[in-house]
Order: structure tokens, then sequence, then C-alpha cells
């Protein structure tokens, strides 16, 4: 087994790191340090996700990889919204296999070998607003939107010029016991953090049509 292999198992039990913290692990220089980077990808103990970010090879993992941990070190700051976030939450359907992301940066897509991860800007007030910080029974972190969240970056970033619930329901098949549950608070907080018309004239409707 690779070195680094050995390190990586020893110290950074997510299963996944940085070229950060394979320098804090291994002694010597970038070249070496480089040099067993690449063999370890070529032997198959590592697979390389984009560049300066691994994760070890699924037969070496203590514990699964979270894709929603995993995008914050794809391309961040950002965090798991629109279809994905729906999805994790429950209220729609379908499974989702990408994982959609909001990022204040640049929009971007990525194609790893752990699949596909997409980052969507989205202008806001206040970035984290309506964010949950989440852990999961492994340790791993990530940062998830709640479900109103999740549905006014989707119709920003899908361009839906929804009013209110019936659209929410009859094309995400949103269950409307899932938007009772939406608060006065939740909606307001939401309408003064976003500065697009859209988005504004759907939480609006949505706050008639749920008489909050």
């Amino acid at each position: 087994m690779n070195k680094l292999t050995e390190q990586v198992i020893g110290h950074l039990p997510q299963g996944q790191f940085t070229s950060q913290e394979v320098a804090t692990l291994v002694q010597g220089s970038d070249d070496r340090r480089y040099g067993l980077v690449k063999r370890a990808i070529a032997s198959g103990e590592i697979i390389h996700v984009r560049r300066g970010l691994y994760c070890l090879a699924p037969k070496y993992r203590k514990k699964t990889v979270n894709l929603y941990a995993l995008a914050q070190y794809v391309y961040g700051p950002s965090y798991v919204s629109l279809e994905s976030a729906l999805s994790w939450h429950g209220w729609i359907p379908e499974a989702v296999h990408n994982i959609t992301n909001t990022s204040f940066r640049k929009s971007k897509e990525f194609k790893t070998p752990l699949g596909l991860f997409s980052y969507e800007r989205i202008p806001q007030k206040l970035f984290y607003s309506d964010v949950q910080r989440l852990v999961d029974e492994s340790g791993n972190v990530f940062l998830m939107a709640s479900p109103l969240k999740a549905l006014a970056d989707y119709v920003y970033v899908r361009k839906k010029d929804w009013m209110g619930i019936e659209p929410v329901v009859g094309n995400l098949r949103v269950e409307t016991e899932e938007l009772e549950q939406i608060s006065r608070e939740n909606v307001e907080c939401l309408i003064s953090n976003y500065s697009n018309s859209r988005v504004k004239r759907f939480l609006e409707g949505l706050r008639k049509d749920l008489n909050l």
C-alpha cells in the first residue's frame, strides 16, 4: 500500500482530503508528495476528484463519502439547494443523483468520478440565511438549504414565473401538507433576503396562498 494511502487512512477518517492536508501528513519536498499522490492514483488507491482534492477508493474507506459534504470541498463557499435539497428533505418524490448547490461565486459545473456537482450563483443579502449546518452519523458536516429556500433558489435559477402554491404542487409534485409547515417568519425573512423580482413575487404569492 502507498505510504500516502496509509497516512490518509490513519489520520483522515472522512476519506476526502486536499493537497494542503497531504502537506501536513507527508514530510519532504513538493515533488515527493506529488509523486506519492500520482502513484496512489495510478494504483487505484486514491481517486482524483478535482485539482487539489482527492478521496480514498471505496475499499480503503472507513466511512462512506458524503457527497453533500464533498460538494463544499469541490467548490465553495456553497450550500446544497434546489432539487438536491428538496429531495433530501423529502419534498419531491424523485431521487436526485447530481448534487446542485448555490454559491456566491461564478456558476460552475464539475464532472468528477464521484458524480456531477453544479453550482449556481444567486445574489442574496445574507448568503447563509435559512441554511442548516448538519452532521451525519459519520461526522461529515454539510450545509443544506431549508425547503423554502431551496424553492426560492429553484425559481431564480430555473427562471420560473411562479406566483404561489399551484405550480409547486403541479410541477414539482410537492405535497400541500409540506407547504403548510412554512411559517410567516420564514417567508418574510427570505423576501427581504432576495432582490430578484421573480423570487419576491413567488414568495409573496406563497404567503398569500398559505394565509400567512
